[in-house]
């Protein structure tokens, strides 16, 4: 499929399309702001207090290990969120769109 520039212009410059990257932007920035508020969130702890993430909790093990380990998991956590949403949102209205400026 080839478009001409001004299939181009009318697309880029459509409601529905603008509204796509409307929300796009807004879930990733969302996504991006919890994840490094988290993420600074440690440092900072670990900056401030580390007496806190000394504790020990095992005799070899302390609370910032596992605290660690969670944080990994929850951006592994937030990228699935952000999968599942372009998969099951986005993608969905993307093909909408390309049958819609193909005629199908």
């Amino acid at each position: 499929m080839s478009l001409k520039h001004e299939d181009v212009r009318r697309i880029l410059a459509s409601d529905d399309f603008k509204a796509l990257v409307r929300k796009r932007n807004s879930v990733s920035l969302t996504l991006t702001a919890i994840m490094l508020i988290v993420y600074f969130g440690f440092i900072l702890i670990i900056a401030f207090d580390k007496s806190l993430l000394a504790a020990k909790i095992g005799e070899h093990v302390t609370v910032g290990l596992p605290i660690g380990i969670g944080i990994i998991i929850f951006a592994w956590l937030l990228t699935g969120v952000y999968t599942w949403w372009a998969n099951n949102r986005y993608d969905r209205v993307v093909r909408d769109m390309k049958k819609q400026i193909s005629g199908d």
